[in-house]
């Protein structure tokens, strides 16, 4: 395996693990049971779960209406990006 596919196991797992919890708050806020923090959610699209973050906002309908999800999101997305970029030149 390259240090590449490597990497995008590592995004895949982290992307579904964040997925997941997406779909978990979103029943635990439809139950009024206990919530993930906010923070969490944030530190997992950071560490590269971005791509299973945009999915669980679009697909459980989840943190769409706060502003900071989707900045959070989309930074993340730019920052692996520009890294990728840096990487590969």
């Amino acid at each position: 395996m390259t240090h590449a596919e490597i990497w995008l196991a590592v995004y895949g797992v982290v992307s579904a693990i964040t997925l997941a919890l997406y779909g978990w708050d979103k029943r635990a806020a439809i139950r009024n049971a206990r919530r993930i923090p906010e923070a969490r959610l944030h530190a997992l699209a950071l560490l590269g779960g971005f791509p299973g973050a945009f999915l669980g906002m679009h697909l459980f309908r989840h943190k769409v209406r706060k502003p900071s999800f989707h900045v959070v999101v989309v930074l993340a997305a730019v920052l692996h990006a520009g890294v990728w970029v840096a990487v590969l030149r």
